[in-house]
């Protein structure tokens, strides 16, 4: 009988994109959606929202499934970036869920474990896990549900397994090298992920198992119910459930696991960690509000690209054209010349975000643009400081780049992106990450990825590493108003490419009047001429990246300063952006990336 169940699953997966024609119309209805980067996490939001929850339970709850269903792309216990809209408020709130550096981390502590830049993988490169924490203040301050009525179908899918798309199977397939290392170094990864598909790998259709992870989201589960048969108060229940995990019998496995292995977290440090809600930050844009969370991620460079760009027109240049392409791209590049100087964790670095987001600043940086010559070299920062309302600072980050000497990574294991819009016009956009590049708690099923590379240990860098603080994170996820409602969530994996790819679908809506899915669907462009954000930052100047259907482009381009690259679909490095829009009726427009097998669905 559980076989049949399985096959039925795997034929109804496999048939439901063509049958709703998905990646071809954008998905439309009346009442709610949800689109994320995996079909069966989609659903599992969508479930939540039949029972009558709202966006905010069934954001969490989809969240959950999209960690189980993409698990080389976000990790269970990694980053969760959180954006939502209260309708009744008419008010867009942030969540910190970023997880900081253990107490122990210092640079001189990372040199000493042998790494001359952050560590990239291993146990020095886990970050206090933010998922859990996230999940459990949402549903405090905004759900109506409980966690083991959100967390149901992620523990399905774990427990009972679920097919594999063509996506995740792709990113779980490393190399003969990667195998043996990951074998010898991590054994208990290895028997999840890659073990039971051998000798051939993962494929599409296999059925992947996670019953230790299952495990894990139970005993929060059973925690959270035990303390509501008790006391009957639902915040006291959803904090058991929290606590299981930060003070109870998992944080005493992932202390354990360190110790074992000579990593510097403690039990400590999952006891004293709680993210935050805190005021998202915004930029304008012909009448609409777009919105990010703070400097401690890049969202920020969003309506920093965005008001850059107001200033120009931009439908005379002509969708994708070269002096079109220029523009945008050199936008971007003086948006992250700004991040590479100036952001960091707001906690520790001053972060001159009132300059930065500035009209007047905006139109400054704008001058700068030439569409006939490309810069060349990442530009300099600017100096929003006269923009601030205060004195600059005396010591000042001043980037000093060196060029990288070995090729772009082309491979991607990502990140992953959801977002839902309720009945009530409730939104929730969630941009969840970590990989599975550093040891998971045995008997647990957890990884704590490896977010430590994107801090970096120069001297006086914003997003220098210390201890308790933040790294400078690439998850971004991002909503927008206009005259004060809801018109969109959306957001996007792809490492620095999120708010390129973001900006690019934003255009195409709002400039170019396309549905979601055909802006989504559009070829896209990535410049790469700043630092990478992960370690060991690789900076390739003047290059810009350009999928196959743009072609054409760069030729005019390779003449204007820039190094053109092209990529062959399907383009993952190129991001896979969700949107989910509401229109003036209410009516409800989504997207979904077909880079990604993403899948928006509303009923």
């Amino acid at each position: 009988m559980k076989k049949i169940a399985v096959l039925i699953l795997i034929a109804a997966y496999f048939q439901a994109p063509a049958a709703n024609g998905q990646w071809d119309q954008p998905a439309q209805s009346d009442h709610y959606m949800v689109a994320s980067g995996h079909q069966l996490a989609t659903e599992a939001g969508l479930d939540i929202l039949r029972k009558g929850g709202n966006a905010f339970d069934a954001g969490v709850a989809t969240a959950m499934a999209l960690n189980v269903t993409r698990p080389m792309s976000a990790g269970m216990m990694g980053v969760a970036p959180t954006l939502i809209y209260v309708a009744n408020e008419k008010e867009v709130h942030s969540y910190n869920g970023l997880g900081p550096a253990p107490a122990k981390d210092t640079p001189e502590y990372i040199r000493a474990q042998g790494w001359p830049v952050a560590p990239i993988f291993g146990i020095n490169a886990q970050l206090i896990p933010a998922s859990p924490d996230a999940w459990i203040a949402i549903l405090e301050k905004y759900g109506t549900m409980s966690f083991a009525e959100v967390s149901a179908s992620a523990i399905k899918l774990a427990e009972g397994g679920h097919p594999l798309n063509k996506t995740t199977a792709g990113f779980m397939q490393i190399s003969s090298v990667e195998i043996s290392l990951m074998k010898h170094l991590w054994p208990y990864n290895y028997s999840i992920f890659w073990k039971p598909f051998e000798p051939k790998g993962p494929k599409p259709g296999d059925i992947l198992y996670q019953k230790d992870l299952a495990k894990t989201l139970t005993l929060m589960a059973q925690a959270e119910q035990a303390e509501l048969k008790k006391s009957h108060d639902r915040i006291k229940a959803l904090e058991a459930g929290r606590d299981v995990f930060y003070r109870g019998e998992i944080a005493d496995a992932i202390a354990k696991l360190h110790q074992d292995r000579g990593g510097p977290m403690t039990k400590s440090d999952l006891e004293k960690f709680h993210g935050k809600w805190e005021q998202p930050v915004f930029g304008t844009y012909q009448g609409y509000t777009v919105y990010s969370n703070g400097p401690w991620c890049q969202g920020p460079t969003v309506p920093m690209i965005l008001q850059i760009l107001e200033g120009i027109d931009l439908k005379a240049l002509k969708h994708n054209s070269p002096e079109y392409i220029a523009m945008v791209a050199q936008a971007i590049e003086l948006a992250y010349a700004d991040r590479e100087a100036y952001f960091g964790d707001p906690d520790f670095v001053d972060v001159p975000l009132k300059g930065l987001l500035s009209k007047e600043y905006a139109a400054e940086r704008r001058k700068l643009i030439n569409p006939k010559a490309g810069f060349g070299k990442m530009p300099d920062p600017g100096d929003p400081w006269k923009y601030e309302g205060r004195p600059r600072p005396a010591k000042v980050y001043r980037p000093r780049l060196t060029p990288a000497s070995l090729p772009p990574h082309r491979a991607a294991h990502d990140t992953t992106y959801l977002a839902v819009v309720d009945k009530m016009g409730n939104g929730f956009s969630l941009t969840p990450s970590d990989f599975p590049y550093s040891p998971m708690v045995p008997g647990y099923g957890i990884m704590l990825g490896n977010r430590i590379q994107q801090f970096r240990l120069k001297e006086g860098h914003p997003a220098q590493i210390a201890p308790n603080k933040r790294p400078r994170l690439t998850p971004n996820p991002s909503m927008v108003t206009k005259d004060g409602e809801l018109f969109m969530a959306f957001g996007t994996p792809g490492g620095d490419q999120q708010p390129q790819a973001m900006v690019q679908v934003f255009l195409n809506i709002v400039e170019f009047g396309m549905d979601p899915q055909t802006a989504i669907n559009a070829p896209r462009f990535k410049s790469l001429n700043f630092p990478d954000s992960f370690s060991p930052h690789f900076y390739y100047p003047g290059k810009i990246q350009l999928e196959e259907a743009i072609r054409d482009r760069a030729e005019i381009l390779s003449k204007r300063n820039y190094k053109v690259e092209i990529l062959s679909p399907p383009a993952v490095t190129m991001g896979a952006v969700c949107a989910i829009i509401r229109d003036k009726s209410g009516k409800l427009i989504g997207g979904a990336d077909p880079r990604e097998e993403a899948v928006a669905k509303g009923e």
